[in-house]
């Protein structure tokens, strides 16, 4: 599928979302695509922050496999990818934007979290600085990274089920 059909496909889909929630939900205004898409960055986004900040900080080295990364690396590539995208969107360096940025550089729990909140808080500020004709301009990026957190949130989950924990977002709402 070459990039200029995907994107298509993906800006019909959400035009398509939003006259279907117009549709349903007639008393609320359809979404704008960077709301849209903010909305969405920061659901995944407060989801991961919430995993940083409840995992055991004694369990931050912990792996599924000796091969697979550390919760605490998963966390840091997350971060790490999130900078490289907003590179490729702004076309200059922002935060630390090396796929895996090191543990060394980043050693304590409170480290970590405060890079991956900072991360995605600096996502969210640049889909509102772009607005919607940045968001389309740039919309593989923008839906390819937030399905990136998606993924990696999933990979999370399975660190807690293997640690015999509740990922947050499971346990019985208050």
């Amino acid at each position: 599928m070459t990039r200029m059909f995907h994107t298509t496909l993906v800006l019909a889909a959400l035009l398509f979302a939003g006259a279907f929630a117009g549709t349903v939900h007639a008393q609320q205004a359809a979404k704008t695509p960077s709301q849209a898409l903010l909305e969405n960055w920061n659901d995944i986004g407060k989801r991961l922050v919430t995993m940083a900040e409840d995992w055991p900080a004694d369990k931050y080295d912990y792996k599924l496999t000796p091969e697979t990364r550390s919760f605490q690396q998963v966390l840091l590539h997350i971060a790490g990818s999130n900078y490289d995208l907003l590179k490729n969107v702004t076309g200059a360096k922002v935060g630390d934007g090396r796929n895996d940025p090191p543990v060394a550089e980043y050693k304590t729990k409170a480290e970590v979290v405060a890079f991956l909140k900072k991360s995605i808080e600096d996502g969210a500020a640049e889909i509102q600085k772009e607005g919607d004709a940045g968001v389309l301009k740039h919309l593989d990026y923008w839906i390819g990274y937030t399905e990136h957190m998606g993924e990696h949130y999933g990979l999370l989950v399975a660190y807690y089920r293997a640690n015999k924990l509740v990922p947050p977002e499971s346990r019985p709402k208050k």
